[in-house]
């Protein structure tokens, strides 16, 4: 997760240096020529302090997903990438352009906080009870539509990316022992 983040003050660092010239590169809504963004939006900032605000959350909540395993982690973010850039493309206000990996560290917080309940773990519940007694004034906060200059449709699309994907992931609960005939 460290070389995750790394490379997204790299990628910043880069498009500063050119004025700015990745900026683009993000998802426009409804235009075709924005599909590409799905892919490359989630590593793309306005801004150093937009990148700021997505480090911690994103080093926290990857690293406890990515303890599943390095596989099923990378399968996670890419499910949520998808689904939640497709929801950008489809409800984001037209003449727009969103990036940034906040909806990725919004879909990594409701995979976290409904995995351990659709999976029936106890440990897994008590990892999203914490993270949402934590977060979860604030990730509420951050699906309103309150602030012009964020997207709170990224967020909230990645918020049901990550709910969809537990759901989508579940395991089932322990196998039980066949009970003996009668």
């Amino acid at each position: 997760m460290l070389g995750w983040v790394a490379l997204l003050w790299v990628i910043e660092l880069v498009d500063v240096a050119t004025g700015h010239a990745l900026d683009p590169y993000g998802i426009t809504p409804r235009d075709a020529d924005g599909l590409g963004g799905i892919l490359t939006a989630p590593f793309l900032h306005f801004g150093f302090a937009h990148v700021a605000a997505n480090s911690v959350p994103l080093l926290i909540f990857g690293f406890v997903a990515a303890l599943a395993g390095i596989r099923h982690f990378l399968a996670v973010c890419a499910l949520v990438v998808l689904a939640d850039g497709i929801g950008i493309w489809l409800i984001s206000p037209s003449h727009t352009n969103t990036a940034g990996a906040s909806g990725l560290v919004f879909g990594l917080f409701g995979y976290l906080v409904v995995r351990g309940f659709v999976e029936r773990r106890l440990l897994g519940i008590a990892v999203g009870v914490v993270i949402a007694a934590i977060w979860g004034g604030s990730f509420f906060l951050g699906i309103l539509p309150t602030d012009t200059a964020v997207s709170w449709q990224g967020h909230l699309c990645g918020l049901a990316a990550g709910v969809a994907t537990a759901l989508f992931f579940r395991r089932p609960a322990g196998r039980r022992a066949p009970s003996p005939s009668p």
